[in-house]
């Protein structure tokens, strides 16, 4: 047993060192003809370019809830001028390349990944489908019911109605109230006129930027941008998504006969390039390991507690506390004296010195992929500074234990619960504040 660990060790070290992620940095930032580039060369041979929209829910209205999401669907996905649906997909799988959109609260990006070898053809769809998408109406029609079926099932889902639950409580009356991928009436009411219209003014180099990820030379990678991407427009500034932050203590509780009982709790946290961020992630991910331990091992009160730093609304990030559980007071209790025993006495030497490895493990194996590489780079520089994603490795190594607790101490403070589940199992008052 003793072996297996020391080879996992050993190979865990392997990868690390041989990751492109590790080699020397050659991330770069690039203005070409009024468009930001990020370029990251890797010996990858697949090779990943993203296009970043920032604003996100700040673009769009109430009754727009879903608009961009579907516009930028239909546009990569729905077929171009030059060739139908079936046979853009025909061809995309015959390139082995694939094309996907997607929108969150703060930006949505067109993404392709494709080999090395077939980047110039690959690059031409791309480009095809975002200049000349053919923006069918029977395409639309296909999109739009299956953008409605999903926002359905999100409602049915406990987990999802549960986040928006504690979304809408904390943020309403703000963009990050908005759901970027619609709800079911706001979708009923989108036509094809509306993308249409919405996508003609979407695209500006004032609000886009380029991530690439791959195997390209930087030469080889502006020809193809010069001919595409820096013909946009240089259209408006993006805005900034409105926002609020966690200030009062509040209990929201629903009731739903479920077999089990679904709790989020949610507390500000800080932005993701500030000298708390990567101290926060840190300290967030050693109270996760003390949650499994006391709430599912020792006390057998969920299958899947979690603490989690969500950064991703990037105004206003949060840290989460989540259960799911029979015994909600219970679990209540444990979650809030777990957090006010690390306020009070803080984490252990032991705990900096041993999640440091498996934090720094885990954050450049699920990084590996180019994809994943273009994704970290675009949402860092969303955050304020691409640089994040190559100085993190310094950042962590470099976390000393009393500046650990401060920021932990700082930001953990006010909970807003959110209750999803049999209401005669909890009263207001079960759900517990944090010891000042």
């Amino acid at each position: 047993m003793k072996n297996i660990f020391s080879f996992s060790a050993i190979l865990c070290c392997l990868i690390l060192v041989s990751s492109p992620i590790f080699a020397q940095n050659t991330t770069k930032e690039i203005n070409f003809e009024g468009l930001k580039i990020i370029y990251k060369k890797t010996p990858k041979q697949v090779i990943t370019a993203s296009l970043f929209i920032k604003g996100g829910t700040a673009n769009i209205t109430d009754a727009q809830q879903g608009l961009e999401v579907m516009a930028l669907n239909l546009a990569l996905d729905g077929g171009t001028k030059k060739l139908n649906k079936d046979d853009f997909a025909a061809k995309a799988d015959k390139l082995g390349t694939s094309f996907a959109a997607s929108g969150s609260t703060d930006y949505s990006t067109m993404t392709m990944t494709s080999l090395k070898e077939n980047f110039g053809a690959s690059w031409e769809m791309f480009n095809n489908a975002i200049f000349e998408p053919a923006m069918d109406e029977s395409e639309f029609k296909v999109l739009k019911d299956q953008m409605i079926a999903q926002a359905k099932q999100r409602e049915s889902d406990p987990d999802t109605y549960l986040r928006k639950m504690a979304t809408e409580a904390l943020f309403g009356g703000t963009d990050y109230a908005k759901t970027p991928e619609g709800t079911p009436a706001s979708l009923e009411t989108i036509t094809l006129a509306d993308v249409k219209t919405y996508y003609q003014n979407l695209l500006g180099k004032k609000k886009c930027y380029l991530v690439v990820v791959g195997n390209i030379d930087e030469k080889e990678l502006l020809q193809n941008v010069k001919n595409s991407l820096a013909k946009l427009p240089a259209g408006q500034l993006a805005k900034t998504p409105t926002f609020k932050s966690v200030t009062t203590p509040d209990a929201i509780i629903k009731d739903r006969t479920l077999a089990t009982n679904y709790i989020l709790g949610t507390m500000n946290a800080p932005k993701y390039n500030s000298v708390d961020g990567p101290l926060f992630d840190f300290a967030i991910r050693i109270l996760y390991d003390r949650y499994f331990v006391e709430l599912r091992t020792k006390r057998s009160l969920s299958y899947a507690p979690a603490a989690s730093y969500n950064k991703r609304t990037i105004q206003q990030p949060l840290a989460n506390l989540y259960i799911t559980t029979i015994d909600p007071k219970q679990s209540l209790l444990v979650m809030t004296d777990i957090i006010n025993s690390i306020k009070k006495d803080g984490f252990t030497e032991k705990e900096v010195k041993d999640k440091k490895k498996s934090f720094l493990t885990r954050y450049y194996m699920t990084n590996e992929s180019s994809a994943a590489q273009a994704s970290q780079l675009g949402f860092c520089e969303a955050s304020g500074n691409w640089k994040l994603f190559d100085e993190i490795n310094n950042k962590i190594s470099l976390v000393k234990l009393a500046d650990l607790n401060k920021a932990f101490n700082k930001y953990m403070t006010v909970i807003d619960w959110a209750y999803l589940g049999k209401q005669d199992q909890v009263a207001k008052e079960d759900f517990k504040q944090l010891a000042k």
